[in-house]
């Protein structure tokens, strides 16, 4: 194995929150602090190892500590136990725009960050012109900074920190600068550095971006690592814990509102295989079985049953019921199961949510019960085909078209 690019071995980092700070040098010497504060510890004893031409994803909840961790491997913060050790150039794209002066024009403040970021003289002047043109600032670069909108503060931002011909790129929610176009030039910019063997490490709440772009990730909670290794197993177990907050929150709610149970009340939904064995992962083209249990608390006269599928970053993908497809389900007097088995699901590779909920057909915007992306399951493909479905096609080559007419 390579040596690391980055290691981390049992960071902790403490932030520490002031209640009162003492105003007067006499409070000081009486208390004999600064004031009263509580110490939070934002990290509690994280290892990783960063490995050369590794695209490493850190997900996890907001303050969870995914940003202290990035921003202690950009040496922005130093931990206050533990240790860190990074071998090569870094650049991160985090604060974007840290050190910029704003009453400086957009040429003195790229002179100005690049060389924060360790480029010399020379070198900025041999990147100025493909600086500016990725930044698609045109003449708007001779006019103070002060004077830009925030988006046009963001490209510039950006430009700078990618000229900087990094080998380790630290990527933190940074992909909301410009408009659409801007933005996907920015990662086709951080695909081809990926593509080039460059290291990266990137945080994000996009589970699909996450898992289409990284190879190994990172589940930060609580300060610690709660589970490393490769990207569909680890979001698949961030996104099982979720699942399982959600109804332990549910249930509380509903104990506590004393709320009277559903007339139909569903029970746990399982993904099945071609076979009829629980799968959490199957491969593009498989069928799915989709095994859904309910509990009959009272007699339900005109039950209509519903799924709508959701890719993770929650794109409604696809959704139907019972009375859509012209499934007759009569009145329900007594536990039972309901299956729906699609023949061959087209979606590439990545995680899916899956939301299931029964209705009465007299009033179809209440739900009964209803499960709202309650479920995932991953779909594995080996095909290297890029977006989230594939369609049947078939290539044909023609060699000889010279006896071709052309009308």
């Amino acid at each position: 194995m390579a040596p690391s690019v980055i290691q981390l071995q049992d960071v902790h980092k403490r932030y520490r929150i002031y209640r009162q700070r003492y105003q007067s040098v006499k409070e000081i010497l009486v208390h004999r602090r600064l004031g009263e504060w509580e110490d939070h510890w934002a990290l509690r004893g994280v290892s990783l190892d960063v490995q050369p031409g590794t695209t490493l994803g850190l997900i996890g909840p907001n303050g969870a500590g995914k940003s202290t961790t990035l921003k202690i491997m950009a040496r922005i913060l130093t931990p206050d136990r533990g240790n860190v050790r990074v071998t090569r150039r870094v650049s991160g794209l985090l604060e974007l725009g840290a050190g910029f002066q704003l009453e400086y024009t957009g040429r003195e403040n790229i002179y100005l960050n690049a060389s924060l970021l360790g480029l010399t003289r020379k070198e900025i002047d041999d990147r100025y012109d493909s600086i500016v043109d990725f930044s698609e600032l045109g003449a708007a670069i001779q006019d103070p900074l002060r004077t830009y909108s925030s988006g046009m503060y963001m490209r510039l931002a950006f430009s700078i920190a990618v000229h900087v011909d990094p080998e380790v790129l630290l990527v933190d929610e940074i992909l909301a600068v410009g408009d659409q176009s801007f933005q996907q030039k920015c990662l086709d910019r951080i695909n081809a550095f990926q593509a080039a063997g460059g290291t990266i490490v990137i945080v994000s709440h996009s589970l699909s971006s996450i898992q289409s772009m990284c190879t190994k990730v990172a589940w930060i909670e609580n300060g610690q690592v709660q589970e490393f290794g490769p990207a569909m197993t680890v979001v698949n177990a961030y996104l099982d814990r979720v699942r399982q907050m959600d109804q332990t929150r549910e249930a509380s709610n509903q104990a506590h509102d004393g709320r009277d149970l559903p007339a139909v009340q569903l029970g746990e939904v399982h993904t099945l295989n071609r076979d009829g064995n629980r799968v959490r992962a199957l491969e593009t083209g498989d069928p799915l079985i989709l095994e859904i249990p309910f509990c009959v608390n009272r007699r339900l006269g005109r039950p209509v049953f519903g799924i709508a599928l959701f890719r993770n970053d929650g794109i409604h993908l696809y959704g139907t019921n019972t009375r859509l497809d012209r499934v007759p389900v009569p009145t329900l007097t007594q536990d039972g199961m309901i299956r729906l088995h699609f023949h061959a699901m087209p979606l590439l590779a990545g995680t899916y949510r899956l939301t299931v909920g029964v209705f009465d057909e007299s009033d179809e915007s209440i739900p009964v019960d209803y499960h709202d992306k309650r479920y995932s399951f991953s779909v594995i493909s080996s095909s290297g085909e890029q977006g989230l479905v594939r369609f049947d096609h078939d290539w044909q080559l023609e060699t000889d078209i010279s006896k071709r007419h052309v009308s």
